[in-house]
């Protein structure tokens, strides 16, 4: 069973189907109990890192979920549940995140205006790790965005796929048992599926 965290500030109903379309058990949940049983968990999210953190810290998420990586077993940020795996973000000052893992969360760079912000659309990927969720995918694969903040993580060696856009983007990260994307593989067609294939199968699923 897959656990789709629940804390009031995620795009649940996207990953529940890819998840059902894949033939993998999930339930969406804000109870720690419920979580800790799970298998696997996803953290989706949308919206603003502060807001997201509001909820988090409100619904009981955030013990939650640093209790469930405790455990071991994996764990999947999705966009802003990606960020919010981090201490910061330049969206928010102030506003403290899970500190699961080092590097900087700031805006995507457009002084010259050339950029559509929020980056929005389909950006192929640079694969640095081709196993873990990136098993059996090859090539430089088109993945689906929506966001306005990157990632720059301080340890290179977490960063399992990076993008362009404007800038080098670090766009998906593993460390342990912590996977997480900045685009969304629920919108991502055959690759996506196959992504969340990957987690579910990490999971034991």
């Amino acid at each position: 069973m897959i656990a789709v965290i629940d804390y009031g500030a995620g795009n649940l109903q996207s990953v529940v189907k890819a998840l059902n379309f894949i033939g993998c058990d999930s339930m969406v949940t804000n109870h720690k109990e419920a979580l800790l049983e799970a298998d696997g968990a996803i953290l989706p999210g949308v919206g603003s890192f502060a807001d997201a953190m509001d909820c988090m810290n409100r619904s009981g998420a955030t013990e939650a979920v640093l209790e469930f990586v405790k455990t071991g077993k994996p764990l999947l940020g999705i966009c802003l549940g990606l960020q919010l795996l981090f201490d910061a973000s330049e969206e928010s000052p102030g506003a403290k995140g899970l500190g699961l893992l080092k590097g900087s969360i700031t805006r995507i760079p457009n002084a010259d205006g050339s950029l559509k912000i929020p980056h929005m659309g389909w950006n192929s990927l640079e694969i640095r790790k081709h196993d873990g969720i990136f098993k059996g995918i090859e090539g430089e694969p088109y993945v689906y965005f929506v966001h306005s903040y990157y990632l720059q993580a301080q340890d290179e060696a977490i960063v399992s796929s990076r993008t362009r856009y404007g800038v080098t983007i670090d766009v998906s990260v593993s460390y342990q048992n912590i996977y997480a994307t900045q685009f969304h593989p629920e919108k991502s067609g055959k690759v996506g599926l196959q992504i969340l294939r990957n987690f579910a199968e990490i999971a034991g699923r």
